[in-house]
């Protein structure tokens, strides 16, 4: 006996296709048999005919009846077929929750955020505004490189700033640093990734969750080691040389010839340089890329964001590739839509090409060098000289070490109580976690107000000083590290 239920929330032809089917694989509906037709059976339960041949078209594409022109719906043999597709007690399969946002301190440390109120917003939305009512074309679809002016734009730039050789015609733009490394881990499909220990966690999961094993290799005072790279049997390595995330280690050129020799022994071989935040250094110009002392054909591929320099949010990266790799991405990628706006590709590129890019750069440079002297005067008048901080020269992040503070874990579960995010090195280690200096953390400065700076160096003194607090699993109030499953220090950067 059939009976639907017109109250639940599941369709009715639904219910009948369930019922239907129990009946079927239970044995009540006999193999050969026919099932009652379609204007009776919709009579019987009070529905429309439309109903009924709904379900039985269902069980015919499972295989549990057949349709036979003009004589109706037969029941099929089944033969020991799986449980159909939707049974009546069959829960649906679980789906992982969506990672919760980490808490909201009242003093951000994180390495993340930016300040906004920086964002140009004012030329930047004037541009936009013209193009948006005075460039119809840009409705239509763009090169799957990206636009030409934006990579005119880009390659007239890194040429001036960061010594990077190459034409308009190298540069790819995309949606973000991990975007592009999903393009070339098809590229290097078959090859192994050698990433720095302690190194940015983001670019070794992408890989990885494309299919390029990475294998952690240690760093020194002057970067990645060649030995570690030899050791680690990779074909390429990833690094950043520039500005060593997380430890603010910038690569000196004879490490940088020393990496460019090794790519050179053996075709096959290349060097990804990450070159995220050199925008912002001090005290003195950064070094030429690594890419500009290979050459334009050299095993070099450049990767720069425009994240730190105008806004996560928007979403614009791109990377330089030597001529082989080029010929190989627009013989694989030539049916690809390129993943930024096409407004947004062109008021990047009249930003930069009006003179608005480098002034903006200019103000974010003195106002975070101002940020930074005063953080590093509050942090050492509040917690004395037994503090020592790392990486005033380039970067938006800091590392300190405080002796004598609990520990690199008690240090950061400390902050959290006093309402301070930040994280510990050790969280970036993807290796030999016992290498890690103890007693420090990493704090950036890019999120911090600077109304906030002495608030937050008073509140970090106070937990530093305070009772150990007693973590087991998860630190009190501090920020969820990384979902089940992801590489230590995941959330960073």
């Amino acid at each position: 006996m059939i009976t639907l239920h017109p109250e639940d929330n599941t369709p009715l032809y639904e219910q009948l296709y369930r019922a239907l089917a129990d009946g079927i694989q239970s044995g009540e509906f006999a193999p050969g048999k026919p099932l009652p037709g379609r204007r009776s059976m919709a009579a019987r339960l009070g529905v429309s005919v439309s109903t009924v041949d709904t379900a039985y078209q269902m069980l015919a594409a499972e295989g549990l009846a057949e349709s036979r022109p003009r004589r109706g719906f037969f029941v099929q043999e089944t033969g020991g077929l799986l449980r159909h597709r939707c049974p009546r007690s069959a829960a649906p399969a679980p789906v992982p929750a969506a990672r919760a946002p980490g808490p909201a301190f009242r003093y951000d440390l994180s390495t993340t955020g930016i300040d906004t109120a920086l964002f140009p917003a004012r030329s930047w939305g004037r541009i936009q505004r013209d193009l948006l009512y005075n460039s119809p074309q840009l409705l239509q679809r763009g090169e799957a490189q990206g636009d030409a002016e934006l990579r005119g734009a880009i390659a007239d730039y890194l040429s001036v700033y960061r010594g990077v050789r190459c034409t308009p015609e190298q540069v790819v733009v995309g949606a973000g640093i991990e975007y592009l490394l999903g393009c070339l881990a098809h590229l290097f499909a078959g090859g192994t990734v050698a990433v720095e220990n302690p190194g940015y966690s983001r670019a070794r999961a992408v890989l990885q969750n494309s299919g390029i094993p990475c294998i952690p290799a240690d760093i020194d005072r002057s970067g990645l080691t060649v030995g570690s790279l030899a050791k680690s049997g990779a074909n390429i390595c990833y690094i950043t040389p520039s500005h060593h995330f997380p430890t603010g280690v910038t690569m000196p050129a004879p490490r940088r010839a020393q990496l460019l020799a090794w790519a050179r022994e053996a075709p096959g071989r290349y060097i990804l340089e990450d070159d995220y935040d050199s925008e912002f250094r001090f005290d003195i110009r950064p070094l030429p890329s690594l890419q500009g002392m290979a050459g334009p054909d050299g095993p070099v591929v450049y990767l720069t964001t425009f994240s730190k320099s105008l806004a996560p949010g928007i979403r614009i990266a791109c990377m330089v590739l030597p001529g082989p790799l080029l010929a190989r991405y627009r013989r694989d990628f030539a049916l690809y839509s390129n993943t930024v706006s096409r407004f947004e590709q062109q008021t990047l590129s009249r930003f930069m090409t009006g003179g608005y890019f480098t002034r903006h750069l200019a103000r974010m440079r003195l106002t975070y060098k101002k940020r930074m002297e005063h953080l590093t005067a509050a942090l050492t008048g509040a917690l004395g000289r037994g503090l020592s901080i790392q990486g005033r020269h380039s970067g938006l992040h800091l590392l300190l070490t405080c002796p004598g503070a609990g520990g690199e874990r008690q240090m950061v579960a400390r902050a959290a109580a006093e309402g301070v995010g930040l994280h510990g090195l050790s969280e970036y280690y993807l290796a030999r976690p016992e290498l890690c200096p103890p007693d420090t953390v990493v704090a950036g400065y890019a999120a911090l107000a600077d109304t906030d700076i002495d608030a937050a160096a008073a509140a970090l003194a106070r937990a530093w000083r305070g009772k150990p607090i007693t973590a087991a699993g998860p630190m009190p109030g501090g920020p969820p590290l990384c979902p089940a499953g992801s590489p230590p220090g995941y959330p960073c950067r």
